[in-house]
């Protein structure tokens, strides 16, 4: 059987020694109709943001959104790269890659 999560790997930026912390690739669509995660992007999760992206809004509600989705604390989402770009690196502390990338996309979406 193929482990699909072997299958997303390519969402993981690098790993770590922590088994407890995700580093993932995000790409950002602002002031969309709704929020929510769309899927996959290259090598990327995607996600609709209806925030906008001037003054930090979007980021700000991304950390709120991504809190919400893998029911943890916003001070657990640490932005490490993009601040101004929809390519974005997010660390996420207290989860591992592959709870973090099950949360995020549904197991009817791995293959």
């Amino acid at each position: 059987m193929i482990d699909p999560f072997a299958q997303r790997s390519a969402l993981v930026t690098h790993r770590r020694y922590d088994e407890r912390m995700a580093t993932l690739r995000f790409h950002i669509v602002a002031n969309a109709k709704e929020t929510k995660v769309v899927g996959e992007h290259g090598a990327a999760i995607k996600i609709k943001l209806r925030a906008p992206a001037v003054e930090g809004k979007a980021n700000a509600a991304l950390r709120s959104f991504l809190a919400e989705q893998l029911n943890i604390s916003e001070r657990a989402i640490v932005l490490e790269r993009g601040k101004k770009s929809r390519d974005k690196v997010i660390r996420i502390d207290g989860l591992s890659d592959e709870d973090a990338l099950r949360r995020l996309l549904p197991t009817t979406n791995w293959k």
